[in-house]
């Protein structure tokens, strides 16, 4: 089985082209979106073995879906398909030249409904490692059990976690988030997180924003080693006894989104 298996959520996008709200006719590309889809196909073109774990609807979206994801080298053999929920949807435009407004729609999508019976217990088993991100847990009851299952199997077999904190407001408040996030990550061996996300899972007030600081508190959890994302500032890494800050590549910004996910490949 892979190097990598990856469990979450994957959603079609619709991306309208211009500026400005979109109206009819508007011109609009199709893709899709999923921050662990992001890790694995990442990992694939890295050269490694990566399986994502998930559930789609019997919809075009969803062909679309596991296509590309074929073509990227990731294994979907263990996709589950639900008949009766479409797959998620996000649509985003440019409301204006730098300002991205992205509208999601999965509250009654087929991720929404992944349960622990959807986990692929021996796909886990055999990874070198799985990865995980706070938006599974975010989706309901149902995903959070998956993600507790996950874990369950993978602490069985001693395979390690990589989590990504992902916090995302607009699923659930920080005072929900918060608790289960910390939990969460004191049961992983690495931790990503954005300095806004450190501080959330850390209980530090706003005003910390020193990155060995935060990833120090992130390392009294639990984990092993700490990466917290900077942006355009790079990343800062470690593991409580040796730190190393890492400078970011210099790109021209096309897509803001999933560079976060990115990092975490």
């Amino acid at each position: 089985m892979g190097e990598l298996v990856a469990l979450g959520e994957v959603m079609a996008v619709t991306r309208v082209s211009g500026i400005g709200t979109p109206s009819p006719g508007a011109a609009a590309t199709l893709s899709y979106a999923g921050a662990e889809a992001t890790v694995a196909i990442g990992v694939a073109r890295l050269g490694h073995r990566a399986t994502w774990l998930g559930r789609l609807g019997r919809d075009a979206a969803a062909d679309m879906i596991l296509t590309s994801m074929r073509g990227e080298g990731v294994d979907v053999s263990r996709t589950v398909r639900d008949g009766d929920r479409p797959t998620g949807q996000l649509t985003r435009h440019r409301r204006t030249a730098d300002r991205v407004v992205v509208s999601y729609h999965r509250k009654d999508g087929a991720g929404a409904r992944l349960s622990p019976g959807d986990v692929a217990a021996e796909a886990i088993a055999a990874a070198d490692v799985l990865h995980l991100t706070g938006i599974t847990p975010a989706l309901g009851p149902g995903p959070a059990a998956a993600v507790e299952r996950a874990l369950a199997v993978a602490g069985q077999a001693g395979v390690p976690v990589s989590f990504d904190v992902n916090y995302r407001a607009l699923l659930w408040p920080p005072e929900q988030a918060g608790e289960v996030l910390r939990r969460l990550a004191g049961r992983a061996e690495v931790v990503f997180a954005g300095l806004e996300e450190a501080r959330l899972v850390a209980q530090r007030a706003a005003d910390v924003d020193d990155p060995g600081v935060l990833a120090r508190l992130l390392l009294e959890l639990g984990p092993r080693e700490v990466v917290i994302k900077l942006g355009r500032d790079g990343a800062y890494v470690t593991d409580g006894n040796a730190a190393l800050r890492v400078p970011a590549r210099e790109v021209s910004e096309v897509d803001p989104v999933g560079a976060g996910d990115g990092v975490a490949r």
